[in-house]
């Protein structure tokens, strides 16, 4: 290595700064990536060896000042220059027009107000002072007045920019917004804590609080923490636009992310439309909110209205929902699943939460139990977020009474009296009654029916209740076997109903080798394993043939799933079942692979994402013929996806997709680009 003169690396250590600051700029404001991570990490060490080389260059602003420093022995309360206030709530449509009346007669005109609409971050309120474009300090929001400093876990996070972006930025300017912990993030952080055995987070606000608030910022730092700029307070030095959404998107001139959901309104309609619109997209949005923030646009209007106490007049949150709330554990019963395995269902004193009314959560297992310290009872909080089953997530210990008894999992099968066994390496307990138990049967039965494996419509969960409890069927097998008779003499069946079910249960028959293999219900084997099982052995008895060290030759497929695959197939009663269900007709187009060639797979090595709706296949028939010319089919847009493929109704995906720079292709475009490859 050349050894570079003071100048040199001086002019090198600036270079470097610069550029790493400009990264951090396309990666975490502009969402728009330029370069791997690798090369950013390349680029990081040339910074931190030159700035050990001469560490009297370090500057508070260097990226390489974002990993943390010594512990503090507390933090120190500030005042806030200009005070955090909080904000009113909206909880109906009707609060909110009745907010725009408020402001109208305040203003004294009867025209439309233009508003800001924001989503409402579930995170914690932050300040941050910036002076000739330098963060100098980081407070909470505290009680409004008074905050804590927290500047040295703020400095840590990559998203929050530690020298302004740009020249034309105030002298002195506070930045206000929220930090947050992305979904995917708080997932990882509690599977390392489960993995480690230590206190996983309740939530992502609950770990982003607790992030921010380490003495040691060596910590914060190793925490999955973003930042969302909603406001400016104090600046001085330089006037900033008229309107709040213009403000914003200066601030992301100078380095900050506001929310990528910001729009505007013209009216208090169009924002009760947004907050209808987003409350139907919230689940699948990379970050957690709790409602809808709408802002008087205009900022001589915003000076007009004022505040009111400890609120400004000009704003309002419109909350959604709430996905958490109280209530008590009134009892726990015990569920057996089609593989056997035994789960605890909490049924709880009625709570409405996630915008219905919740009475059963799961307690997931014996494990799970243990960690929460939950007993019969209790009072808990509860979570339910979208279609996501409601579970418990935290118990709240003051409140326990003096007669809350410890939950005490069964040693015999709570449905047909079978010896419950705990599994070696597993939290859960299993019923060892296979198919002799009527719960177990019902499940494996649904399994089978389901739209993903054999799909037989109108073979719902209340009719396999029947079917099973009248002695109609016991095995998958049966189905096949069922008569009009039979099934017209069923409660809520009529010849209709029976002639349509026998109808469906005929077309099911013909499926596909992958959709089979995944109805037969092996443990561990999901959708894409019993894919990659099907375009791996090409013939189901090749696959009931192979051992466990072949099975491992499969994608996907380890020591454990390659075992449970084999169980599976050594069974007489699971072989006879297959042997019966293609006797009947069921059955599926094979390859054989010992005697197969090449077949062309022209999207290979490419990832593709389907949202929306299309119309002329469903996003699954277009799986299937992508993966056949060798695509990977995922179900989150990233930076590896090649491209997606984007129907009517398409939201976030397609957003982040454009935002990406991915490739977007309509149905139109997917047609053609089939039709070319089915005929080369």
């Amino acid at each position: 290595m050349v050894q570079q003169t003071s100048g040199s690396a001086s002019a090198e250590l600036n270079r470097l700064r610069d550029e790493i600051n400009r990264y951090n700029y396309q990666y975490y404001v502009l969402d728009e990536p330029t370069v791997p991570d690798a090369e950013y990490d390349r680029l990081f060490q040339q910074l931190k060896a030159i700035e050990q080389q001469h560490p009297e260059w370090i500057t508070p602003d260097s990226p390489s000042q974002r990993v943390g420093a010594q512990p503090l022995a507390s933090f120190t309360t500030v005042a806030h220059e200009k005070p955090m206030l909080s904000l009113d709530n909206a909880f109906a449509d009707d609060d909110l027009i009745a907010f725009d009346k408020r402001l109208k007669d305040r203003l004294g005109f009867d025209g439309s107000i233009e508003y800001a609409c924001e989503p409402k971050l579930d995170g914690i309120a932050i300040s941050l002072l910036y002076e000739d474009g330098l963060l100098v300090r980081a407070l909470t929001r505290g009680d409004g007045l008074n905050g804590e400093d927290i500047t040295a876990n703020v400095r840590t996070i990559k998203s929050v920019p530690l020298k302004l972006y740009g020249d034309d930025y105030p002298s002195r300017l506070e930045v206000r917004g929220e930090i947050f912990m992305p979904k995917a993030g708080f997932a990882a952080l509690n599977e390392a804590a489960r993995a480690a055995d230590e206190k996983v987070f309740v939530n992502p606000r609950n770990a982003a609080a607790g992030s921010l608030r380490q003495l040691d910022s060596r910590i914060t730092a190793r925490r999955p923490l973003q930042l969302c700029a909603y406001s400016v307070g104090i600046h001085e030095g330089q006037a900033l636009p008229a309107k709040h959404t213009d403000i914003l998107h200066h601030l992301k001139r100078w380095g900050f992310a506001p929310n990528d959901q910001l729009k505007t309104a013209q009216s208090i309609d169009e924002c009760i439309a947004y907050h209808q619109a987003l409350g139907e997209k919230r689940d699948s949005l990379a970050y957690d909110i709790d409602g809808v923030v709408f802002k008087v646009n205009a900022i001589t209007q915003q000076e007009t209205l004022g505040f009111v106490s400890r609120a400004p007049r000009w704003a309002i949150a419109y909350k959604f929902p709430a996905q958490e709330e109280m209530t008590t554990l009134d009892a726990v019963e015990f569920q057996v699943g089609r593989t056997g395995s035994i789960t605890p269902v909490a049924r709880l004193a009625p709570v409405f939460v996630g915008g219905v009314t919740v009475s059963n959560a799961t307690l997931h297992n014996r494990d799970e139990i243990a960690r929460l310290d939950v007993r019969v009872g209790d009072t808990v909080i509860v979570r339910r977020a979208g279609d996501v089953i409601p579970q418990v997530v935290a118990v709240v210990k003051e409140r326990r009474p003096d007669d809350a008894s410890e939950i005490v999992f069964p040693s015999e099968c709570p449905i047909c009296g079978s010896p419950a066994t705990e599994v070696p390496g597993e939290a859960a307990i299993r019923c060892e009654g296979g198919l002799i138990c009527p719960a177990q049967r019902k499940e494996a039965i649904r399994h089978f029916a389901s739209r993903k494996a054999m799909d037989i419509d109108g073979l719902g969960d209340k009719l396999v209740e029947q079917l099973v409890d009248k002695s109609l069927i016991t095995t998958v097998a049966d189905l096949f076997s069922l008569t009009r008779e039979q099934l017209a003499g069923l409660e809520r069946m009529g010849e209709k109903s029976a002639d349509n079910l026998l109808l469906a249960l005929e077309t099911s028959k013909t499926t596909s080798l992958a959709r089979f293999i995944y109805a037969l219900g092996i443990r561990e084997v999901g959708e894409a394993t019993a894919r990659n099982l099907s375009a791996h052995f090409g013939q189901l008895d090749a696959l009931a043939a192979a051992d466990e060290e072949t099975l491992q030759g499969v994608d996907d497929v380890g020591p454990v799933v390659a075992h449970f695959i084999r169980d599976f197939f050594v069974e007489p009663e699971n072989i006879e079942i297959i042997t019966r269900l293609r006797a009947l007709g069921v059955n599926w187009p094979e390859t054989d692979k010992s005697a197969e060639v090449d077949i062309p797979q022209p999207l290979a090595d490419q990832t593709v994402v389907i949202t929306g709706t299309l119309e002329s296949m469903s996003r699954d028939e277009a799986g299937e013929q992508l993966r056949a010319l060798g695509a990977k089919v995922a179900g989150s847009v990233s930076k590896k996806t090649s491209f997606i493929v984007a129907g009517p109704g398409a939201g976030s995906k397609l957003t982040k997709a454009e935002a990406l720079g991915v490739e977007v292709l309509d149905e139109a475009a997917l047609v053609a680009l089939l039709a070319q490859h089915s005929n080369e």
